[in-house]
């Protein structure tokens, strides 16, 4: 029984191996291992073609009064009244304060009396120097009596006149006690009140007045990017707009739009050592009082015009392991190349490209992940979404 399943079991590995010898006879020894071809990835691209864009720059700034003025009196004494409400309009002229008057007044008083009294000695001062005059032609009086009457006429009339500033003084004096604005605009608190000792010329204020409308705004530019925007104006990269001031908008601390456009009116001569950088002050119309003293903007200006601009949506761009900005372009093979770039600035949603890109490149926006340098792509046109 042993020996017939030992038998039995070299009959079954005989057939297996003659099976397997078969198998093998029918395949061709050439035949190549098939292999699956990849297929080429699909991405979206854009054709880049050259249009006209208004160049802008971002800068922040500060907003500041237009005028500012600060009250101080100009004689000293008690502080009777304050005539205004603080946080109101005032007017240039509008009494703010009333210091006690009553010294004021008195002086006054007394420099006006004085010039009575100076006037009244003139007349018969001049009578009697006229009167000596005529006698000293007929040798009647002496010629010293005559001088002495003369002279005596000429103190009058010197003392009329200084009694007239005397009084002049005290009149000045005493209007000064009505502490008036300097200026129109709105005032602020006051630093007294009634009942207080002002000095004359006290390096505390009692209130400030600031002017709001308009407004200045003052940015600050580093002199490397007046330097390239010069650069751009002489060659011809950019053009200035029709007006002679440059226009410029505002965004607002919360991220809106100032819905009122300034005019750029200088900018600074000096360069700061420190920051490198120069002031530009523009001037804006506040009619609702919005932009305040104080509070912090965004100031897009424009620099001018490039008729030749080539722009490309921000995501497009990446940057490599050194920084450079980079993007991905299909050649006319459709092989995807990558291109180093010199960027300008942004324009809103998109960088404007200075080096690296041409008209006719097409640039892939979408589908970067599958985008692999030299390998074949799939293109179709790159629609935005609204």
């Amino acid at each position: 029984m042993k020996k017939n399943r030992n038998v039995g079991i070299m009959i079954l590995l005989g057939i297996i191996s003659m099976v397997w010898g078969l198998l093998a006879c029918d395949r061709p020894k050439d035949a190549p291992a098939e292999k699956a071809e990849p297929q080429a990835a699909e991405v979206s691209v854009l054709t880049l073609q050259p249009e006209r864009a208004a160049v802008t720059t971002e800068l922040s700034g500060r907003v500041s009064a237009f005028l500012v003025a600060e009250v101080r009196p100009q004689v000293g004494g008690i502080i009777q009244r304050v005539l205004f409400t603080e946080g109101s309009e005032v007017r240039e002229g509008e009494v703010l304060y009333q210091i006690d008057p009553a010294l004021f007044q008195a002086a006054y008083d007394i420099a006006a009396a004085a010039l009575n009294k100076a006037e009244a000695l003139l007349l018969p001062a001049r009578a009697k120097a006229e009167r000596y005059r005529q006698l000293i032609g007929s040798n009647a009086i002496s010629r010293q009596d005559f001088d002495d009457a003369d002279a005596a006429g000429k103190k009058a009339e010197t003392d009329v006149i200084s009694a007239k500033a005397e009084m002049e003084r005290a009149r000045i004096n005493l209007a000064y006690t009505r502490v008036k604005a300097p200026i129109s605009g709105r005032i602020g608190k006051s630093s007294v009140t009634t009942g207080a000792l002002v000095t004359a010329f006290q390096p505390v204020a009692l209130s400030v007045i600031q002017k709001l409308d308009p407004v200045y705004v003052d940015v600050t530019q580093s002199s490397t990017n007046l330097l390239r925007l010069k650069q751009s104006l002489d060659s011809g990269t950019l053009r200035k707009g029709a007006g002679h001031e440059a226009g410029i908008k505002l965004i607002l601390e919360d991220g809106t739009p100032y819905a009122e456009e300034g005019l750029l009116k200088f900018a600074d001569v000096t360069v700061d050592e420190g920051t490198g950088s120069v002031i530009l002050r523009s001037v804006f119309p506040n009619p609702d009082l919005i932009l305040l003293p104080g509070m912090f903007v965004r100031a897009v200006i424009e620099e001018g015009i490039n008729e030749n601009a080539i722009l490309v949506p921000q995501r497009c761009v990446t940057r490599n392991a050194k920084g450079i900005p980079t993007a991905m372009v299909v050649s006319p093979e459709n092989k995807v190349d990558i291109r180093e770039l010199k960027i300008d600035r942004a324009l809103e949603n998109r960088w404007l490209i200075r080096e690296g890109l041409a008209p006719g490149d097409r640039v892939i926006v979408e589908g970067l992940q599958k985008a692999i340098p030299g390998s074949m792509v799939k293109t179709v046109p790159f629609e935005a979404k609204p």
